[in-house]
Order: C-alpha cells, then sequence, then structure tokens
C-alpha cells in the first residue's frame, strides 16, 4: 500500500490558501481534523492537483485559480462558519463539503451569498432537494445507493437475518433508512434496526444484540472507523456476519481497523475513476508523490474540473451564468462526461458494488 500524503495541519476554521498568487479565488471544505479526516485527507490533496493542473494550463479566463482551504471538522456549525469564510473571502466556487451533515447548512450559506457550491461526497437527497439553484454535487444520492443495496441483499442474502444499524447522522440515518425502504417495499423485514452512537470504542453490547437474534447480515449506515469496530469485534465474538455497507467503507483506514475482518466486506460506491485508462497520467502523478487516489480524490478534482469548464463557457464566475452553463453542458472530468439535472445532481452512472479482500477492494466479482 503505498505511503499517505500528509496534510498540514489548520486550525479548526481556519482558511488557508494553496497559491502564492492568483485572480480566481475558489475553495475546498471538508473534515482536515476529526475523526473523518482521512476522507478530508483525499478531497484536500485533490483539489490542490486539480488546481495545479487547471493553472498549467492557462487557468480560468486567463486568470490562475488560487485555492482557499476550509476544515469543517464534519461538524454543522464549524461547516457553516467555514462557508462564511469562504464568502467574506470572496470565494467564487466551493468544493465541498463531505459530510451530508455539514453539506446541508453550509449550502444555505452558499445560495444566499451567491457562491456555487459542488459537493464531491455528500449523498443525502435532501441537499439537492431545497430548491437552492447553486448547489451540486458529482456523486450519486443514497435514495439511488439505498436501492442498489437492497438488491444485492435480495439476491445473495434472500431467507437472512439482517441487521440495519446507523449512526444517527444525516449520512448514515439517511443511507440506512433507504436501504430499509426498499427491503420492505420488496417485502423484505429486516431482524434488527439499531442506532448506535459514532465514536465509541466499544460496542460488544450491540454485537452481544445482534448474537442473540442470530443476525447473517450487517447493514450499516454510518462511516468506516465505527464500520471496522463494529464487524471487527463481531468476528473476535464469534459473530461470522457478512458487512454491507455505503460509501464510506470505501478507504483503506477500513481494513486498517477491521484487520482481517474487513474480508468479504461489501460496500457500494460510485465508478472508481481510477480504472478508466483515460485517467492513468492523472492517477500515475498522485501516485508518483506517494498518495494513493483512492475514494473521493478524483471526485473532488473532478468537480474543480466541472467548474473551471462551466465559468469558460459562461464567459465569468457570477454565480447566476455559471449555473445556466452548468445546467445546460456536459463537460469532460476524471468521471468521464458528466452534466447535471435541474436540482444540481449528475447525470451519470449510479452505484457500483464493492468488495473487501486482503487490505485491498476492487469491484465485486
Amino acid at each position: 500500500m503505498l505511503k499517505k500524503a500528509l496534510i498540514l495541519g489548520v486550525a479548526a476554521t481556519a482558511l488557508t490558501t494553496g497559491v502564492a498568487q492568483a485572480d480566481i479565488l475558489v475553495g475546498v471544505a471538508g473534515p482536515q481534523t476529526g475523526a473523518y479526516a482521512t476522507f478530508g485527507e483525499q478531497v484536500f490533496i485533490g483539489a490542490r492537483q486539480a488546481v495545479k493542473d487547471i493553472n498549467a494550463k492557462g487557468g480560468v479566463l486567463g486568470q490562475k485559480l488560487q485555492l482557499l482551504e476550509g476544515d469543517d471538522a464534519c461538524d454543522p456549525k464549524q461547516a457553516v462558519a467555514v462557508a462564511n469564510q469562504m464568502v467574506n473571502r470572496g470565494a467564487v466556487f466551493v468544493d465541498g463539503h463531505f459530510c451530508s451533515g455539514s453539506s446541508i447548512p453550509a449550502s444555505a450559506v452558499y445560495q444566499e451569498e451567491g457562491v456555487v457550491m459542488m459537493s464531491y461526497g455528500s449523498t443525502n437527497p435532501k441537499l439537492t432537494e431545497q430548491g437552492f439553484a447553486n448547489i451540486y454535487r458529482v456523486c450519486g444520492r443514497d435514495d439511488q445507493q439505498g436501492p442498489t443495496a437492497a438488491e444485492l441483499i435480495l439476491s445473495k442474502f434472500k431467507g437472512k437475518k439482517l441487521a440495519v444499524l446507523h449512526d444517527k447522522s444525516a449520512y448514515g440515518k439517511g443511507l440506512a433508512d433507504e436501504t430499509k425502504k426498499a427491503l420492505n417495499a420488496k417485502g423484505f423485514q429486516e431482524t434488527m434496526y439499531e442506532a448506535y452512537t459514532a465514536g465509541e470504542k466499544d460496542y460488544s453490547a450491540l454485537v452481544t444484540k445482534m448474537k442473540q437474534a442470530g443476525i447473517d447480515v450487517i447493514y450499516l449506515g454510518g462511516y468506516h472507523s465505527e464500520g471496522g469496530l463494529i464487524i471487527r469485534q463481531a468476528k473476535e465474538q464469534g459473530l461470522n456476519a457478512v458487512m454491507v455497507g455505503g460509501d464510506a467503507l470505501g478507504t483503506s483506514e477500513f481494513a486498517t481497523i477491521a484487520g482481517k475482518a474487513a474480508d468479504g466486506t461489501l460496500f457500494t460506491f460510485n465508478p472508481d475513476p481510477r480504472k478508466d485508462p483515460a485517467n492513468k497520467a492523472v492517477v500515475e502523478s498522485f501516485r508518483a508523490s506517494g498518495f494513493e487516489p483512492e475514494g473521493y480524490t478524483l471526485y473532488s478534482y473532478a468537480a474543480m474540473q466541472a467548474f473551471a469548464q462551466a465559468a469558460a463557457k459562461a464567459g465569468n464566475t457570477k454565480a447566476p451564468e455559471v449555473n445556466k452553463a452548468l445546467k445546460a453542458n456536459t463537460f469532460d472530468t476524471l468521471l468521464g462526461k458528466i452534466g447535471f439535472d435541474s436540482k444540481g445532481d449528475p447525470k451519470a452512472p449510479g452505484f457500483l458494488f464493492y468488495e473487501w479482500k486482503n487490505g485491498n477492494f476492487d469491484y465485486m466479482k
């Protein structure tokens, strides 16, 4: 496994700039600190590389991009503070945020202040159901991801006992509920539906409850840190259930936490742009620096690409004109050609299934 590049620490809501001289201010926001900083590492490195590559090709409208970075720690209040700082600094576009619980409140700030925001990883449907003209995402939605998971559970685990777990977050509960709804609509009733508290280290009580219920399959609506602990502790206690989860299990830290218990875990994620031959040069540039561009790295990069191309088509960086360009065109990105519907959701392929094996994940065979 390649050694990950380091992120320089910043104050909790401080903004930092990644380019010395520039004309157009753009931002990237996500968790540089806190439990989900591993995803922040992906997206900040992705945005930095995108800005570097765009500037190397002449920038946007003859001007260079300057990158502002904001750490929201996946905390809603901190996300709003970061959004206000981005606005006050003059950012015309924000590549972010990651956690749905951060993106949703931050989006209200960007909408009110006329700044285009494009999330690389927030999947809760509410983000683009608010009727905000300035808000987009390049990833899929939980009401797409949940039914995909349900289809697999119905086909692969028919007749098995299922526990649906969630961490009470906008992302985790939203995903668990979408999966449960899709299953229930097809006549599949879960054996357990339980909430757990994120950030704990001991889930033995939850594991014991699942053992007593004879659970065969665990559907996790939550993040890799807790998912890794739950499946590891389950296997240690003799509960040989299969874990199925969402896109937040798509980080190498899941396997680090879960160890061998990660093997066999299935999860939904968008198509992996690392596997597109057209992206070989960009992917290799990340790897040459010692960073594997897994998870949301290339999604963050693609969001910056989409904005840059839309601004070029619009002829300026003002939100109304950029919005028109985003809604009316398709853009060449690391995700392929991507366009957006009237809500700001991508017109792109949906979710696929991946499987963990020997410390790595790949498309499920």
